[in-house]
């Protein structure tokens, strides 16, 4: 029997609901952390001092609890508040990246395995001093973590559940390898051998202790990343992944970091964990029990949110102690089943989203009307010789499964002009824009921009080179305010402004946009008009030389098609190069220096807007040879 695995057998333990009582008073009584805290995107409300609060409330917390022990509590106490704390770190570190990105792992007990099995085989068979087993847990843990991400997050189509199923896989395969080496052997690993470091009067409130102080740490690294600007990034991965690369966020790095930490906490509980039972084996440790019940638990509380995983940790284990300590252990593993169902059909986005969705950031403290070419300063060099070539694009090529869809394009776009590209559907105008920004790469040509060559960049860096766009069919990051949409390509940028003045600068877009009543909104409460001057405000917030717009008036009325035409011109007239695809005629004569059409991945004209429409061929091209 391990050290601790019959403090929950009896059935006259005292309930452990009053003090979750009292602790959840103590917690919230500093500064209320959770109060203010809006789930529209991970900033808080207030800035950087309401972000101080909530970090000091979070140690303040801490160093409340960590007095408990020197109060007498029970010894059931004690180790029923470990493993509390033990679950909202493992709830909280499994958050880190598959709450906030959105990339659903069943692999955390892999992780947590690799760092029990750590610890227990340095401490017992090696006998390293328990404390120092804990940061090789870590890397142990981090290094099989950061070993899968490297391969998986390079293949774009592992996302969803196939991500969730690999990573299961790795949990069976990983528990599989350490039975049947001697790393477990088959018997399993003791520990009750291994001293307790005494950090508190019992063994019992050392575990506490330990566990306490790593829940503080895990609650402060999901807090500071929840606010910070790779929070930020893995929010919008979680939205839309591909739109995000493109507004700039370095989706691969900011997997990773999310993945090291994430398995690095991970595997620190499992190396506290494991002295704590005194008794490792495989077969428990990497069952499908722990991915399952920390899904759960940051699901019941809120993926979305940093405190969300403590606080449905809090609520399963009681619940689960509830059930297994007295005499209906069967209906409580039923129970836990159904929790799951009923979280995901009625409280999809937590018990913290249900209590914090409904309010709203306030505005930001300054914003700034600034007039057109005040704004583009600095986001684009002011229209200078037209002779020189900003982009140049030869014999591009691109192929889908057998169908031609750029045969050989070439073209030149010159320095601070309106370039127009059209064609009929199917010609090839929106794969040539997806090309060009890196969303798809070409199967051949070459495709230079200020005289560097593009093929080698990833979406994000050609963002960075100086390029952006807008979607045909608007992609806004839908748990973003549109504010924050307006900010990420601000802080991920060549600027990489920190998010108050990416948020006052995203201010100043929105204001040009005619959106600044719109900024503490979800995209979702847009209509069509306001989603398509987000598109734009987003790809203008990066300070672009060259932006590509993909029909960004069609399904606008003619009034608002009007408004964006006057828009447009200002962007230019204050040195930006567009290159935008159109269908609306009147709209691409009005703004439109120079045309070039498409018909089946092929340039077949080029020159000023009423010449080349007059031409036959580009007439049958549109409406078909009889009426040429």
């Amino acid at each position: 029997m391990g050290r601790h695995s019959a403090l929950f057998s009896s059935p006259d333990a005292r309930s452990p609901l009053p003090i979750f009582v009292k602790i959840a008073a103590l917690i919230d009584a500093p500064c209320h952390p959770f109060a203010s805290i809006a789930l529209t995107g991970p900033k808080p409300v207030g800035g950087i001092a309401h972000g101080y609060r909530t970090l000091g409330a979070i140690v303040v917390a801490g160093i409340a609890l960590a007095t408990l022990p020197w109060f007498r509590l029970p010894l059931f106490y004690e180790s029923f508040l470990y493993l509390v704390l033990h679950w909202i770190v493992l709830a909280t570190s499994w958050n880190i990246l598959s709450g906030y990105s959105g990339y659903f792992s069943f692999g955390h007990g892999a992780f947590f395995g690799a760092g029990m099995y750590t610890t227990a085989v340095l401490a017992s068979r090696f006998a390293t001093p328990f404390l120092w087993t804990l940061p090789a847990a870590a890397l142990v843990a981090a290094t099989l973590g950061l070993a899968l991400g490297a391969v998986v997050f390079r293949v774009r189509r592992l996302r969803g559940e196939l991500f969730a199923l690999v990573t299961l896989a790795v949990t069976f395969v990983v528990g599989t390898i350490v039975l049947n080496t001697s790393i477990d052997g088959g018997p399993g690993v003791y520990l009750s051998a291994v001293a307790v470091p005494t950090i508190g009067p019992s063994a019992a409130s050392s575990f506490y202790l330990l566990a306490l102080t790593i829940a503080v740490v895990t609650l402060l690294i999901a807090r500071w990343i929840y606010a910070a600007k790779l929070g930020t990034g893995l929010f919008a991965i979680r939205d839309d992944e591909d739109a995000a690369e493109v507004m700039g966020v370095p989706t691969f790095r900011c997997k990773m970091i999310a993945l090291g930490l994430s398995c690095a906490l991970a595997g620190i509980a499992g190396g506290v964990h494991g002295l704590f039972v005194s008794y490792v084996t495989a077969g428990e440790t990497f069952s499908i029990v722990v991915p399952l019940t920390v899904v759960l638990m940051s699901v019941l509380g809120g993926t979305r949110h940093w405190a969300g995983p403590a606080v449905g940790g809090a609520i399963i284990t009681t619940l689960l102690y509830a059930f297994t300590a007295g005499d209906h252990p069967v209906l409580g593993k039923a129970v836990f089943g159904a929790m799951l169902i009923v979280v995901i059909l009625f409280l999809p986005d937590g018990v913290l989203g249900r209590l914090v969705t409904r309010r709203r950031r306030r505005p930001p403290s300054e914003t700034t009307v600034a007039v057109p070419k005040a704004m583009m300063a600095g986001s684009a060099h002011a229209p200078t010789d037209a002779a020189l070539s900003l982009l140049i694009v030869r014999d591009v090529r691109k192929a889908f499964v057998g169908v031609q869809a750029l045969s050989g394009v070439s073209l030149q776009i010159r320095q601070g002009e309106i370039l127009a590209l059209l064609g009929p559907n199917g010609s090839g105008k929106s794969t040539l824009i997806n090309v060009i920004s890196g969303h798809y790469r070409q199967d051949a040509g070459t495709i230079v921009f200020e005289g560097r060559d593009l093929r080698d960049f990833s979406p994000h860096r050609i963002m960075h080179a100086g390029i952006a766009r807008t979607y045909q069919v608007p992609r806004p990051f839908g748990h973003l305010s549109v504010l924050e949409n307006v900010a990420l390509p601000i802080m991920f940028g060549a600027a990489a402004l920190h998010r108050d003045a990416a948020e006052r600068e995203a201010a100043r877009w929105l204001e040009f946009t005619g959106l600044s009543t719109k900024a503490d909104l979800l995209p979702d409460a847009l209509n069509l008009h306001q989603r398509k001057f987000l598109e734009l405000a987003r790809a203008l917030a990066s300070r672009p030389r060259l932006v590509l717009l993909d029909e960004v008036l069609s399904g606008l009325t003619p009034g608002e098609i009007h408004e964006a035409v006057k828009l447009i011109h200002s962007i230019r007239d204050a040195g930006t190069t567009i290159l935008f695809v159109e269908h609306v005629m009147r709209a691409v004569m009005a703004l439109a220096d120079r045309v070039i059409v498409l018909d089946h991945g092929v340039v077949i004209a080029e020159g000023k807007p009423t010449e080349v429409m007059e031409q036959a061929h580009v007439v049958t091209a549109f409406l078909g040879a009889k009426h040429a």
